[in-house]
C-alpha cells in the first residue's frame, strides 16, 4: 500500500519548516555574537529561544516525520520522543514569558533597569525556564502515560510493549489538557498578554509626559521601546495561534470520544507548531532594525565576501561615509 498523498504533502512542508527553521534561528544566534549591540538581556531570552526552535527543526520535526510513517517501536522510546517535543514547547512558552516581563521592567524601572536585570541574573532565569521545562515535559516518562492502558488492551503484561509510535496512543489527553494546557499553557499566555497590554500602556503614558530620566530625548527612547514591544508580541501573536489549535484538537479528543478529527486537520494542527519555529527569524528581519542591519551585515561580508563593519552597533559597508549610519 502506498503512502497517501496528504501525507507526502505533509512530510515535504516539514522537511522545508526544517530547513527554514534551523537555518534561520543559526542566524539569529550568528548575529547575536557579531553584533555586540545585540548583547542584551532580551536579546539573551531570544537566543534561547532560537536554540529550542533550532530543535525543533534538527530534532523534532525529522522525529515527527517517522512517527507519522507509523514506525514501530517500544513504548517508552516513542514516549521520549513526544517528550522532547514538549520540553521543547515549554521552554517556548517560558522564554516569551521572560522577553514579556524583561519588557516590562524596561518601561516600568528604566532608570535602574540595567542593576536589577544583570545577565547574571538572565542567565539564572533561562536555566529556570530550562530545568522547569524538563521537569513539565518529562512528566509522561514518570507514569502519567497510556502504557497501563495498552496492556489491558493487548492483555500483555511484559515491559517492552511494541507499539506503533504515535502521539496520541503514548500521551494521555489528561495530562495534555488538565496540565500540560490548563496549567502550563493558558495561564503564562494570559499572564503575558496583561503583561504587553501594561508595557503599551506605560509607554503610551510616557510618550504623552515625554519625560524619562533615563534618556536625553525621550521620545526616542519609549519610541523605540514601543517599536519592539510591537515586534515581540507579534511573536507571541504567531506562537498563540500556531500552539492553540492543536490544543484545541486534544480538548476534543477528550471532553469527545465520539467525536472523530480528520486527519488532514491533523497534519494542518501539528504543521502549524512546527512552522512557529521558523517564523520568529522573519519577524526579526522585518521588524527590529537591529537584526535587520545585522542580517544584511552577516550576508553581505561572510556570502557576497563584501568587506563591512558595525558603526555603533549599526551596519555600514567599507568606503560608505559614517555620516549616512549615524
Amino acid at each position: 500500500m502506498g503512502i497517501p498523498a496528504s501525507l507526502v504533502v505533509y512530510i515535504v512542508f516539514e522537511a522545508v519548516i526544517a530547513l527554514i527553521s534551523v537555518l534561520g534561528n543559526i542566524l539569529v544566534i550568528w548575529a547575536v555574537i557579531v553584533n555586540q549591540a545585540l548583547r542584551d538581556t532580551t536579546f539573551f531570552f531570544i537566543v534561547s529561544l532560537a536554540v529550542a526552535d533550532i530543535a525543533v527543526g534538527a530534532l523534532v520535526i525529522p522525529l515527527a516525520i517517522i512517527i507519522s510513517i507509523g514506525l514501530e517501536t517500544e513504548f517508552y522510546s516513542c514516549l521520549m520522543v513526544v517528550c522532547i517535543v514538549l520540553i521543547l514547547t515549554q521552554s517556548s512558552i517560558l522564554a516569551l514569558l521572560a522577553i514579556a516581563v524583561d519588557r516590562y521592567l524596561r518601561v516600568r524601572i528604566p532608570t535602574s533597569y540595567r542593576s536589577v536585570v544583570t545577565a547574571r541574573r538572565a542567565g539564572i532565569a533561562i536555566t529556570g525556564c530550562w530545568v522547569l521545562s524538563f521537569l513539565v515535559g518529562l512528566v509522561p516518562m514518570f507514569g502519567w502515560n497510556n502504557v497501563n492502558n495498552l496492556k489491558n488492551e493487548q492483555n500483555s503484561t511484559e515491559s517492552g510493549l511494541i507499539i506503533t509510535c504515535q502521539f496520541e496512543t503514548v500521551i494521555s489527553m489528561e495530562y495534555m489538557v488538565y496540565f500540560n494546557f490548563f496549567v502550563w499553557v493558558l495561564p503564562p499566555l494570559f499572564l503575558m498578554l496583561i503583561i504587553y497590554l501594561e508595557v503599551f500602556y506605560l509607554i503610551q503614558k510616557q510618550l504623552n509626559k515625554k519625560v524619562c530620566a533615563n534618556s536625553k530625548d525621550p521620545h526616542k527612547y519609549y519610541g523605540k521601546e514601543l517599536k519592539i514591544a510591537k515586534s515581540l508580541a507579534l511573536i507571541l501573536l504567531l506562537f498563540a495561534l500556531s500552539w492553540l489549535p492543536l490544543h484545541t484538537l486534544n480538548c476534543i479528543t477528550l471532553f469527545c470520544k465520539t467525536c472523530k478529527t480528520p486527519m488532514i486537520i491533523t497534519y494542518v494542527a501539528i504543521f502549524l507548531t512546527h512552522g512557529n519555529s521558523a517564523m520568529n527569524p522573519i519577524v526579526y528581519a522585518f521588524r527590529i532594525e537591529k537584526f535587520q542591519s545585522t542580517f544584511l551585515y552577516i550576508w553581505k561580508k561572510y556570502f557576497c565576501c563584501k568587506p563591512s563593519r558595525f558603526i555603533n552597533g549599526r551596519h555600514n559597508n567599507i568606503g560608505e561615509s559614517s555620516k549616512n549610519v549615524l
